[in-house]
């Protein structure tokens, strides 16, 4: 397994989290399960961001025109 694949998989992981930790938020039944999971949710965002960051300073993440 080389770095790209490691770090493609460690990014979905990340991403699964994040949508884990927005649904907890969405769902939850009170104002601290909700907190909690909201900074989760943005804690998930941070690690997937500095992820993103890394795989796209390799050119392991092209982004294309829209």
């Amino acid at each position: 397994m080389d770095d790209r694949l490691i770090m493609e998989n460690i990014l979905t992981s990340t991403k699964s989290a994040c949508n884990l930790m927005m649904n907890g938020a969405v769902e939850s039944s009170t104002a601290n399960i909700h907190n909690t999971f909201a900074q989760s949710f943005n804690d998930s965002l941070a690690t997937q961001n500095e992820i993103y960051a890394k795989m796209s300073a390799k050119g392991w993440y092209p982004l294309e025109q829209v």
